[in-house]
């Protein structure tokens, strides 16, 4: 929520199964340990091929934003 300005939320009843999901795919490790409040935590990380999947993705939807944008743009004109 606060990398986009509040637009973008997600549910805990999606997130993970999505967590989950991304991790037997191997693209996520997920490790015990303590938040700030010294309560028990499940953290996430990704994993070495998941930081390859997440360049993939991202080359992905900034493609689709070029080609959003430019059609947004045509219907300006």
């Amino acid at each position: 929520r606060q990398a986009t300005g509040e637009e973008l939320t997600i549910q805990e009843g999606v997130l993970y199964p999505a967590l989950h999901r991304l991790e037997r795919r191997g693209l996520l490790a997920e490790q015990w340990g303590l938040t700030e409040t010294n309560r028990e935590a499940k953290f996430y990380t990704l994993t070495q091929e998941g930081r390859r999947a997440l360049r993939q993705q991202q080359a992905e939807w900034q493609k689709h934003v070029s080609a959003v944008s430019a059609a947004l743009a045509f219907t300006r004109a």
